[in-house]
């Protein structure tokens, strides 16, 4: 049965929203999660930095959740052939790694369930509608509605709640993740091969029970999925690095935003914010978005919470998109092959630069401060392109 009215409905029950509805039942709020797919499988790596643990772990701790410590990640420039592999230190975040690769589906679903069992109403349908009324915000789906009088859009990409309420996010500001499940292979390695067209990389990212196989390009480059996927699949052969696995494929829109759209992002309105994903709080380079999807939920909780709304956003555009534009401005220079080959001529000869990639890799590498601590490691060429970039 679906609550006619709840203090605050999220649609979406990903990182993002499972974690705000958690932080925000656990303090006596009515919550209701509205989301018909989750838990499911992401094509996205699934890796779980120190830090996004660290932010769930009164909830859900690393002895808890299946997942795989990844000791090493391997790097490959396509033109030249040439490959080098850093080890990655765990810090003292987890005990075999600064990084692990879960089951989408695992760490979904314990975030969900921590959710309800501070109290939150899981509600396992697709929203169809979502409008703003006197009362509030009304959520609908086919066998109901519940009116809210604030709602949290954790639904992705193309978040619903952000078309209704805001403006969706522009194509160019979108990628296009695409490629395989291989079932039955995992590993404890990272690899990612650059690759120049698209500009970008190639990644094979080991699961518990899998590995997640796939290649990004932003939605307006012209390349379909079905000829990124057709490339990943020549990948998978040439390195056979899923050899007698069963391939399930996929595709799933990624935000990747330019500078100019970081700049005007709409993330907030009187009874209405969007969070995670449908927030654009991605890395552009990485694509990596777990961090700031659950870093986003808590937020947007604390400042409900707080009964100051507006807190949220304010505080997302002091402290999130500054990186995130940095992280913009970088990324056309970073997959260039000069800039690639150079930076995998300086991982084999320097250990100080693959001591800045691991923590870059780890999430303990902030984009502010990343061609200064290059310049430290007296890569000199290396640190001018990444000013230049």
């Amino acid at each position: 049965m679906i609550p006619p009215f709840a203090d605050v409905a999220v649609v979406g029950a990903g990182p993002s929203g499972a974690w705000a509805a958690y932080s925000l039942a656990r303090q006596g709020a009515r919550v209701v999660i509205f989301d018909g797919s989750h838990p499911r499988e992401k094509p996205c790596g699934g890796g779980v930095t120190g830090r996004a643990l660290a932010l769930v772990a009164e909830a859900i701790g690393p002895a808890s959740l299946a997942a795989t410590p990844i000791n090493r990640a391997r790097f490959i420039d396509a033109a030249t052939g040439r490959s080098v592999s850093v080890e990655l230190d765990s810090r003292g975040i987890h005990p075999a790694s600064a990084l692990v690769v879960s089951s989408r589906t695992d760490f979904d679903a314990a975030l969900v369930a921590a959710a309800e069992r501070a109290g939150a109403t899981l509600v396992t349908r697709r929203v169809q509608n979502v409008t703003a009324e006197k009362a509030g915000i009304r959520v609908e789906t086919a066998d109901g509605a519940c009116v809210a009088r604030f709602a949290i859009g954790a639904d992705g990409a193309n978040s619903l709640v952000r078309r209704r309420m805001a403006r969706p996010l522009p194509r160019e500001s979108l990628s296009i993740a695409t490629g395989y499940f291989a079932h039955g292979v995992s590993s404890d390695e990272i690899v990612m091969e650059f690759v120049p067209d698209p500009p970008g990389y190639i990644w094979s990212f080991p699961r518990p029970t899998h590995l997640a196989i796939g290649v990004c390009a932003q939605a307006d480059a012209g390349i379909g999925a079905s000829t990124l996927r057709a490339n990943t699949a020549t990948w998978i052969a040439r390195t056979a690095i899923a050899a007698g696995a069963r391939l399930e494929p996929y595709s799933w829109p990624i935000p990747s935003l330019e500078v100019r759209h970081l700049q005007t992002l709409e993330l907030e309105g009187p009874n209405w914010c969007v969070v995670g994903d449908a927030a654009g709080l991605v890395d552009p380079i990485t694509r990596e978005g777990i961090y700031f999807s659950l870093l986003s939920g808590i937020w947007a909780a604390d400042a409900l919470l707080a009964g100051r709304p507006s807190q949220y956003g304010a505080r997302v555009r002091e402290q999130i998109l500054p990186d995130l534009t940095r992280a913009a401005r970088l990324k056309a220079g970073f997959f260039q092959p000069a800039f690639t080959q150079l930076f995998i001529r300086a991982l084999q000869h320097s250990p100080a630069v693959a001591a800045v990639t691991a923590d870059l890799i780890a999430g303990r590498q902030p984009y502010a401060d990343l061609k200064w601590r290059l310049l430290k490691t007296m890569e000199w060429r290396l640190a001018w392109e990444a000013l230049a970039g």
